[in-house]
């Protein structure tokens, strides 16, 4: 990454843009099938937000659309390698895309380790338990105002692919980071080879010849 090709680089840069916008389509989606088949059912019971509730409605929508922002970000970039102010927000969404698909992950994993640890107890939070408290695994003397068939397996079964899909986030994400610094010849790819090279080559551009040339005939 940090040995960024002028040449190759383009293309790599563009292939992993299109892949961000790939991967966090299929993230927002499936949040969205979990809030919309599971999770609306158990967003307020009692008036009480549940920790998987939070994480998956919010953070992981959140962090699909930023990384679908990071990758048209990087596809831009790959065609205007010397424009300043890209490559300055690739290093930004990047870096931001990076941190919250992060947290999406750990959050993701937890909730998933809460889920499993507690037989699906917190997804029948709005249900009536006043005597016995019921789980999602043996919800059969439960009276819910929601189908509870399967909400054990489909939330699980939603919610691992997030969580890979998330730490692909961070992947991708760190790659596109590191292109960033690297076009810019900033720590820890302090090399300013690249820098030069695409500094020499929006030089030679036909624009910049013409100002060159417009320039010369004023001085003389």
């Amino acid at each position: 990454m940090c040995t960024f090709d002028k040449d190759k680089g383009p293309g790599r840069l563009m292939k992993k843009g299109l892949t961000l916008i790939l991967v966090g389509h299929v993230n927002f989606i499936l949040g969205a099938i979990v809030h919309g088949n599971v999770l609306r059912h158990i967003s307020k019971p009692g008036q009480r937000v549940s920790t998987e509730y939070t994480v998956t409605n919010v953070i992981s929508v959140t962090s699909g659309l930023l990384s679908i922002a990071t990758g048209i970000i990087a596809i831009v970039v790959s065609r205007n390698l010397h424009v300043f102010k890209l490559q300055i927000g690739l290093i930004i969404a990047s870096f931001l895309n990076a941190l919250l698909s992060a947290a999406c992950c750990t959050g993701l994993l937890l909730a998933i380790s809460l889920t499993v640890a507690y037989d699906g107890q917190p997804l029948m939070l709005g249900c009536n338990d006043t005597n016995v408290p019921i789980n999602a695994r043996s919800p059969i003397s439960a009276r819910c105002p929601f189908d509870t068939t399967r909400i054990y397996d489909t939330t699980l079964a939603l919610w691992i692919p997030c969580a890979l899909l998330a730490a692909a986030e961070v992947g991708l994400s760190v790659w596109c980071f590191i292109v960033g610094l690297a076009l810019r010849g900033l720590p820890p790819c302090g090399n300013s080879y690249i820098k030069e090279q695409l500094e020499e080559k929006a030089g030679r551009s036909p624009h910049s010849r013409r100002l060159i040339g417009r320039r010369i005939n004023l001085d003389a």
